[in-house]
């Protein structure tokens, strides 16, 4: 626990040396780079994920603003944000998918079995077939098993499922979303949406080596979000003062 600033929360995300921080999310206009909202959070990605619903719906009030497509990276691309999106909100997505079940061991991951949304099946690279009774377990997922028998005969078991009498493949009852987000991620538009994120990436950068935002000078909660808002005000004006033409100046 911090000592000066108790609501603080430790993290080592970036990847170097761990230190005390707050998270400031935006929501920004893509095409003028203009940010809508911000909204500061502890430095976790479940409080960022509950700042970006609430900054959706709160400039859907405040402004009748509805964006039609979301971009963002991988601490929004869980399951329930991704169905959040697309089924209660019809935004299209473009988010990286947040996925841990890629094996690193040498045995078979999940996306080396195919689904079929016809059958509700998962097949293996060996093309047998995975069943599922519905139950759903884990919050919210379905168990897809083989049949013992199919693994016993299969030469691909010691690759598979050496330590278990049959292959299991968890689906979530989202996976539908993820779905559709690899596919767009993959698609033509997918490349373009990575190239438009630099403009969020940028302003971030701005905020950091130009406005020297590395270090709160206000404690709590509240002292974030007022020195966030203040940031993004200004970084607001400057971008403005480039979009909207001085009036020419008359002549006497």
């Amino acid at each position: 626990m911090s000592p000066s600033d108790p609501a603080a929360r430790w993290t080592g995300a970036h990847g170097g040396q761990a230190f005390f921080a707050y998270s400031t999310n935006y929501l920004i206009d893509i095409e003028n780079a203009i940010i809508v909202d911000v909204e500061a959070t502890t430095a976790i990605r479940q409080a960022e994920v509950l700042a970006a619903k609430r900054m959706i719906e709160r400039s859907l009030e405040r402004f009748d603003l509805y964006p039609s497509r979301l971009l963002g990276d991988s601490g929004y691309g869980s399951a329930e944000m991704l169905a959040w999106l697309v089924y209660e909100h019809g935004i299209e997505l473009n988010v990286t998918v947040f996925d841990k079940s890629a094996r690193t061991d040498g045995i078979l991951s999940r996306d080396d079995f195919t689904y079929d949304h016809t059958g509700d099946i998962y097949r293996c690279p060996g093309g047998k077939v995975l069943t599922t009774t519905g139950t759903l377990v884990n919050d919210g997922a379905t168990i897809y098993l083989a049949s013992k028998r199919d693994c016993d005969l299969c030469a691909l078991k010691a690759r598979c499922c050496p330590k278990q009498a049959s292959r299991r493949v968890p689906r979530s009852i989202y996976e539908g979303a993820r779905d559709m987000a690899r596919q767009i991620a993959r698609s033509w538009e997918g490349g373009t949406s990575r190239r438009l994120r630099k403009k969020i990436e940028m302003l971030f950068a701005h905020l950091m080596r130009i406005l020297k935002l590395d270090r709160l000078r206000l404690r709590g909660p509240n002292g974030a979000r007022d020195e966030f808002i203040l940031a993004a005000t200004a970084q607001n004006l400057r971008k403005m003062a480039k979009l909207i033409p001085m009036p020419t100046p008359r002549l006497a």
